[in-house]
């Protein structure tokens, strides 16, 4: 589910120099992680920052400024700030990241290119799937799970299931073109089933096993995984049951959860409505994105 952050927001402009209200609308704000827009006297969003506590970061704009030679030039045009609150820190910083690119604030240096935060693309589509680590997210009818706010987090993710569901990460034309197994194979962390007989029913199996575990899905894929040790155990295939064991081991670990973008928003659409005195204000998410 896609939580929807709160939002708190002013009727008319209060910032800026010229104005010396700021303070008791800074003091309203939350002390929350989240987000917040920077706005002109004409509406348009000239910036977009993140904060471990909201309040505290867009009073330090006022009186206690970091420094960065754009800051003086913003908080003269500031005209009205809004906060999105998030669950985390991380979130927050993925949520920055998407309203960067919606909006393109002028003062906004980084961020405002293509580049996004890496995901984890299955390529499902394909006979023999791959898994790795990809920036661009196109329509093609495979699986991606992310964005990851740490990219050390999603490579970390990724060498586990490399290392315990033994899934191939070769580009399609290597793929095609081994005559032999490479060093993945030879250091336990694929299959080879570029060149070896590898069952395919066993291998969409373990594809499956791992998109249960970057789903966060640990409860239903622990059950499977214990009962097939058990199996191994009972059978006195005593290996078998050990790279089992081996691999609830890494399935225990936990995978973090982010639910701030889901690619494609094809679930739902969401809109949430909130009382402001006499005014009804909305906030839409839609394609998967709050905005």
């Amino acid at each position: 589910m896609l939580n929807l952050p709160q939002l708190t927001r002013s009727r008319r402009p209060c910032f800026g120099y010229s104005n010396g209200n700021h303070s008791g609308k800074i003091a309203n704000l939350p002390s929350r992680p989240g987000v917040y827009l920077m706005r002109d006297d004409k509406g348009k969003v000239i910036y977009v920052g993140k904060a471990k506590d909201l309040r505290a970061r867009v009073r330090a704009y006022f009186h206690s400024p970091d420094g960065r030679c754009q800051v003086e030039f913003l908080v003269r045009r500031v005209a009205d700030v809004e906060t999105l609150v998030t669950s985390s820190d991380k979130e927050a910083l993925i949520l920055e990241n998407n309203l960067i690119k919606q909006y393109k604030p002028r003062y906004n240096i980084r961020l405002k290119d293509d580049k996004s935060y890496l995901s984890i693309k299955v390529t499902t589509q394909h006979a023999w799937p791959r898994i790795f680590t990809t920036r661009k997210i196109v329509k093609d009818g495979n699986r991606y799970f992310g964005p990851f706010s740490s990219a050390v987090a999603a490579r970390e993710t990724l060498d586990i299931v490399e290392k315990h569901f033994l899934l191939r990460n070769c580009t399609e034309h290597n793929f095609k073109n081994r005559s032999r197994p490479c060093l993945q194979y030879q250091i336990k962390r694929c299959l080879a089933p570029c060149v070896l007989p590898v069952s395919q029913p066993d291998y969409r199996e373990r594809v499956r096993q791992a998109v249960l575990f970057i789903e966060g899905k640990q409860d239903e894929l622990l059950s499977e995984l214990r009962q097939k040790m058990a199996e191994k155990s009972a059978a006195l295939e005593f290996e078998a049951a050990a790279k089992i064991r081996d691999q609830i081991q890494a399935v225990e670990k936990t995978l973090e959860k982010q639910r701030m973008v889901a690619h494609w928003g094809s679930d739902q659409d969401v809109f949430g409505l909130y009382r402001e005195g006499d005014l009804l204000k909305s906030k839409f998410c839609s394609c998967g994105k709050v905005s």
